[in-house]
């Protein structure tokens, strides 16, 4: 295993010169030592849950204005943190914590090297996804795509769980790092090994075991006010017909943070997961996340369903049920509507009655009289 200094030269010396060397998407440690030599990170371990920042890279070529682009985004869990357009040449906090006076104060040189690492990036990424378009011969008139996703899992401890780094070209899996992080394997129908696209796997390893860890470290730090929350589910369980013989029941988790959380359907007390429509969870734009789970059923069986609801929000799990509207609302909306039909018909009659005895009933077209002729007729009928 490379000594760290001996990695770090490795990524940033003479490969600086040679854009066609291997991409990697990824800040360097020295950016992130100015941070730490500037003051103590007094991050206190109480994390409830494992935490992981996450380098996602999209490359892409094609015809047009604005199809030849590269972007980085920086994901701490679920919360973009950071973003780095090509367009832009910025790199932009995306969060309101990133914007406070903690940052200007690293100093101009913390956000000018990173810049200068992914202008560099930029330039190798576009390198690459060039050299594998001419290997497999493609045309320049086709929208193309280099990706890559790395980054690291760090438990309550601050110790590494996992760490990841991937590779894809036009959404195509191509390369992935081993569990081990010291070795690289190549999809078996892809031979592009030969070809400059995978990083020193002993330079990727430091990064992810030492870099990745301390930078997430840092983030959830200064953001643990907004990143270390935790809110508790809205739940709520609506009811659908299908027809006359389905129903569903739709159980609804909104205004939760973070992300992860676990929704259950059991009939009589049994999982009936097989059956469920889950759907994915989903942001809901204020910075917290909604999810629905939905079972279909016989009508009048609703009430052996119940939906158990997991999340770190909640002091306990949570069971909730169908409440169907009390029988009186139901009688009442009856008999509302049924007079409101009734009210209809009478209000219809009376004024077919005038128009069919007025003076204007010689002026209605054939058409008209054939379609309502019955209903005149049946009203002058019954009239005194």
């Amino acid at each position: 295993m490379s000594k760290p200094r001996q990695a770090n030269q490795r990524q940033s010396g003479s490969d600086d010169q040679d854009p066609s060397r291997p991409l990697i998407c990824v800040m360097g440690p020295g950016a992130l030592l100015l941070l730490l030599l500037s003051g103590t990170l007094a991050l206190t371990q109480n994390w409830t849950r494992p935490h992981t920042l996450g380098y996602f890279c999209t490359s892409t070529s094609g015809p047009g204005h604005g199809k030849n682009q590269y972007v980085v985004i920086i994901y701490l869990d679920d919360t973009e943190v950071l973003q780095f357009d090509s367009e832009r040449q910025r790199l932009e906090p995306r969060v309101q914590w990133m914007e406070q006076p903690w940052v200007e104060q690293e100093g101009a040189k913390f956000w000018e090297e990173q810049m200068r690492e992914m202008k560099h990036n930029e330039q190798r990424s576009r390198a690459n996804l060039n050299k594998l378009r001419a290997h497999y011969n493609q045309s320049e008139d086709v929208s193309h795509t280099f990706q890559e996703m790395t980054g690291c899992v760090v438990g309550s401890q601050g110790n590494l769980l996992r760490g990841f780094s991937q590779f894809a070209y036009d959404g195509i899996e191509c390369i992935t790092l081993n569990q081990d992080m010291r070795s690289w394997t190549t999809a078996p129908q892809v031979t592009l090994r030969e070809l400059v696209l995978v990083p020193d796997a002993d330079v990727r390893r430091y990064f992810l075991q030492d870099t990745c860890v301390r930078r997430l470290q840092l983030l959830l730090e200064k953001g643990k006010e907004k990143l270390l929350r935790a809110d508790p589910p809205k739940t709520h369980v609506t009811h659908h017909t299908i027809s006359d013989h389905e129903v569903t029941l739709k159980c609804w988790a909104l205004g939760f943070y973070p992300a992860d959380i676990t929704l259950t359907w059991q009939r009589d007390r049994k999982n009936v997961t097989q059956d469920m429509e889950l759907v994915e969870t989903r942001p809901a734009g204020d910075g917290t996340f909604q999810k629905w789970a939905a079972v279909v059923m016989p009508p009048g069986e609703e009430q052996r369903y119940t939906c158990h609801v997991q999340h770190q929000g909640l002091p306990e799990p949570l069971t909730v049920r169908w409440d169907p509207p009390p029988q009186t609302t139901i009688t009442i909306v009856g008999i509302t509507v049924a007079l409101g039909l009734l009210g209809a018909v009478v209000t219809g009659a009376v004024l077919w009655r005038r128009k069919c005895s007025g003076r204007g009933r010689e002026s209605y077209t054939q058409a008209a009289y054939a379609f309502h002729g019955s209903w005149c007729k049946s009203i002058i009928a019954a009239s005194p």
